[in-house]
């Protein structure tokens, strides 16, 4: 299956306090391009919320006391995501956001964009990495978690929960659903 030219596909993954962005905070931004050499992007937010859901921390292991410290200001760290994200993007091409599950990345980053600069970079479009694989191999839900897609491409590591190199094996894996034969 190609994808349209005037598309370009950025993936992204993010690592949060907990499971809402009403409650809790965006802590840090993953985000690379599909093509080789990857274009890459990392930041680590303030945190907005002082809940911390202990699965949250459990999986990312990001303190918010360090984030307080030295994170970025939300603010400056969605204008810097942005602008980082126009500068990967050829003229007249539309933003597309990739992720492993993208309805909850997605999700938080529509809220930060729209509520420290007004506007989301990617509009609403967002395709999940796991929907895509549904239409793919007309599998199930049940057939998309990152363990069961995997097997069909060995050399994808495993996630780490950092959002940079989480982002890079999630562009990795979309390449190859993308560009794999069978059906």
């Amino acid at each position: 299956m190609m994808l349209a030219s005037e598309e370009t596909f950025i993936s992204v993954d993010i690592e949060t306090a907990g499971p809402n962005p009403a409650d809790y905070s965006l802590l840090a931004i993953g985000a690379c391009t599909l093509e080789e050499p990857r274009q890459t992007f990392y930041i680590e937010l303030k945190p907005i919320h002082p809940a911390l859901a202990a699965e949250a921390f459990e999986i990312h292991g990001l303190s918010l006391q360090h984030l307080e410290q030295n994170g970025v200001p939300p603010r400056e760290a969605m204008q810097r995501f942005a602008t980082w994200l126009a500068e990967v993007t050829p003229t007249g091409h539309k933003l597309v956001m990739i992720a492993f599950n993208a309805p909850f990345d997605w999700m938080f980053l529509c809220d930060y964009f729209h509520r420290f600069l007004g506007w989301n970079p990617f509009g609403h479009t967002a395709l999940d990495i796991k929907a895509y694989s549904m239409g793919k191999w007309d599998s199930s839900w049940g057939e998309t978690s990152m363990r069961t897609i995997t097997k069909r491409f060995p050399e994808i590591q495993a996630l780490t929960h950092n959002a940079l190199e989480d982002a890079d094996v999630q562009a990795s894996l979309f390449c190859h659903i993308r560009d794999a034969q069978d059906h």
